[in-house]
């Protein structure tokens, strides 16, 4: 539905802010240079962007001073999806612009990094220091014989010997893959397997809601599954030995030794991602070294307005994008804050406590985490000192208009307030962060520069107000180079470009509204789809959970054989609370009232806890596919779920039904 006139919005920047930001000096700039326009704002700068995408990106090279060893011969030789041609014949080094800073005297005793643990003290590493730490390390793997190409892992917490041993990987050439060491034996060989790695970083276990965690057995089973390793680098977290046959980390970056950075291709493989993987082996996403430097100089340094004097903080783990999306805020010359901890330790209200410590001035963290602020009814304005924090970004699942109003009414009233979405296939936005727009409850402020992002209807026309398949239509540099073991491309192309070939198709309902701003309505391939009326999940999420009773729910939409359609909503309640009939009544009126009563669920059956991914989403399809009577070894990668217990009894749901 569109609407007649713009909404007022929640929050504007000022003329001040507006006139600060990095931006609009890009826009007078690329006016100037390029023949981008001077007028229109954000707008007019965004159309140009999409419309002269090699032109953009020529001027995003330029404005960021890109050092290519080699230079390009052209930016955008064959636009094509998938198999995009950027910058071709240049030669650059990821690890090179990354340590920047440490090249400025007057910044070299700077914090780079800031890590923080479950004492919320930070601790810094300089930027002098990580460059000579990179500098050893990678002097060291090239001894062991590390070339570019190999693959380096990481069984690793968010911890500065992670950026180190990433930084370090990048300058030989060599490929970074990660995980987090919460995760098991077996979804880590589900990922590591598939690209071999030669080179291992481990610790001996890790910190987490004020317990200790002894890893040691995993690492012992990595290393046993793994045959092509060469070497495995020993961190003493928790102050173990060295195991025999390892490396100890303080050899390794022991030395004074200045780092070589490798010039490699722009296409050349930087890491290696994994999707969440709910069925089958999880995705092997490989990003190139040009690909991620031109796009992350371009969302850090434009959309979240990072520089110098910045402080980076997003709540994330090393086997989530959103960790190396992180890390790149070091090409910004900006301080990286590294958490490495439980996210509500020792309160729901710890991640305020490390934004006020670290004065971050950009804190990102989950639309679930401000959620549960609300509901334990944490005042972090009131409570902490956040006068440094410009801007709170949210990212995970889209952040309900309850939350916008929270932040805005408990954090600061001229509060910045960026929900963004993207996704690992591209580990970077198609929408989000403007700091020269208005926010609007409820509401992403606009697509990215560069990113021709459009809601589709099945046919492939375009829609204004209306619901439609999150789909781009051009390419982004940091898309796959390709998926590691898809050597004829068919597992990329059936994943983004089966239903509407030479487009981008990520798997998300969207409105893209009149006045440009974008609402994410969750995947569309478990949206639910009622009378013809479809509806994201997240708006039932939004809806119910706002219910003191109700800690978290699950709701899935069947097409039924017989025409008809299914749809039961899984409950996971609050401590003390009961689901009688005083309170189905309540979720059904809620539903019913606030949404729509196509949407009013035919069942609400309570769970004792809801699945989610590795990564915190909650898995919607596999759960869905088990209901339809798919059985669990089919329906679902056991080793990409939080707690598999909890599977069996939507398997055994399905089953009943299935007879019934």
């Amino acid at each position: 539905m569109t609407s007649a006139s713009t909404p007022q919005p929640l929050w504007s920047p000022g003329p001040d802010r507006i006139a600060a930001a990095r931006i609009t000096a890009f826009q007078a700039w690329a006016a100037e240079r390029f023949g981008a326009p001077a007028a229109g704002g954000y707008p007019a700068l965004h159309r140009w962007s999409v419309d002269e995408l090699d032109t953009f990106w020529q001027a995003v090279a330029e404005w960021f001073d890109v050092r290519f060893t080699t230079p390009y011969e052209s930016v955008l030789a064959d636009r094509a999806m998938p198999g995009a041609c950027w910058f071709t014949g240049a030669t650059l080094n990821y690890a090179e612009h990354a340590l920047r800073a440490a090249e400025d005297p007057a910044r070299a005793d700077e914090a780079a990094l800031l890590h923080v643990d479950e004492t919320h003290e930070a601790v810094p590493v300089t930027w002098a220091e990580l460059r000579r730490q990179v500098g050893a390390l990678s002097a060291e793997l090239r001894a062991l014989g590390v070339r570019p190409g190999d693959r380096v892992s990481g069984y690793l917490p968010n911890i500065p010997e992670a950026v180190t041993a990433l930084l370090a990987t990048a300058a030989v050439g060599a490929v970074w893959t990660s995980c987090a060491p919460d995760f098991g034996a077996r979804s880590v060989l589900d990922r590591f397997q598939q690209v071999e790695p030669v080179v291992l970083f481990t610790v001996d276990g890790y910190r987490y809601g004020g317990k200790e965690h002894d890893r040691r057995d995993t690492v012992a089973e990595l290393r046993a599954e793994l045959p092509s390793l060469r070497a495995v680098v020993h961190i003493p977290l928790l102050g173990t030995d060295a195991p025999e046959g390892t490396l100890a980390w303080s050899e390794l970056t022991a030395a004074a030794t200045e780092p070589v950075f490798e010039a490699v291709p722009f296409d050349h493989p930087l890491w290696v991602l994994y999707s969440s993987g709910t069925t089958g082996l999880p995705k092997a996403i490989v990003q190139s070294q040009g690909g991620i430097l031109l796009e992350h100089l371009k969302q850090l340094g434009l959309h979240c307005d990072l520089g110098p004097e910045d402080r980076f903080f997003w709540y994330t783990s090393t086997g989530w994008m959103m960790w190396n999306f992180l890390v790149s805020g070091l090409l910004t010359g900006t301080t990286v804050v590294l958490y490495d901890g439980s996210p509500g330790y020792p309160d729901t209200g710890a991640q305020w406590r490390i934004a006020e410590r670290t004065k971050a001035t950009l804190y990102g963290t989950s639309a679930a985490y401000v959620m549960a602020c609300r509901k334990a009814e944490v005042h972090p304005g009131r409570d902490f000192d956040l006068s440094s924090v410009k801007c709170v970004a949210t990212t995970g699942s889209p952040l309900p208009p309850d939350g916008f109003r929270w932040l805005h009414d408990e954090v600061a009233e001229d509060l910045w307030i960026a929900s963004v979405s993207g996704g690992t296939d591209v580990c970077s936005c198609f929408a989000g962060a403007v700091p020269t727009l208005p926010v609007h409850i409820g509401e992403l402020q606009a697509a990215c520069l560069g990113t021709d992002l459009q809601a589709w209807d099945p046919s492939g026309k375009p829609l204004v107000g209306e619901v439609g398949e999150l789909v781009v239509t051009n390419p982004m540099p940091s898309m796959p180079i390709h998926f590691w073991n898809d050597p004829d491309g068919s597992r990329y192309r059936d994943s983004y470009f089966e239903m509407f070939p030479g487009a981008w198709r990520h798997g998300d309902w969207i409105t893209i509204t009149d006045h440009g701003s974008v609402v994410i309505h969750g995947r569309s391939d478990s949206t639910l789809n009622r009378q013809g009326v479809r509806m994201g999940s997240a708006d039932i999420y939004e809806a119910v959970e706002r219910l003191p009773e109700i800690k978290e729910s699950l709701v899935i939409g069947l097409e039924e054989p017989n025409g008809g359609y299914w749809m039961p909503l899984f409950v996971h309640l609050a401590p003390g609370a009961t689901l009688d009939d005083d309170l189905r009544a309540r979720v059904k009126t809620t539903i019913r009232e606030q949404l729509s009563p196509r949407h009013v669920p035919d069942e609400i059956i309570e769970v004792p806890a809801i699945p989610h991914t590795l990564t915190g989403k909650r898995i919607e399809v596999p759960v869905k596919r088990l209901l339809q009577g798919t059985p669990l070894a089919k329906a679902v990668n056991a080793g990409s779920v939080d707690n598999i217990d909890l599977l069996p009894f939507y398997e055994e749901l399905g089953r009943t039904r299935a007879q019934g």
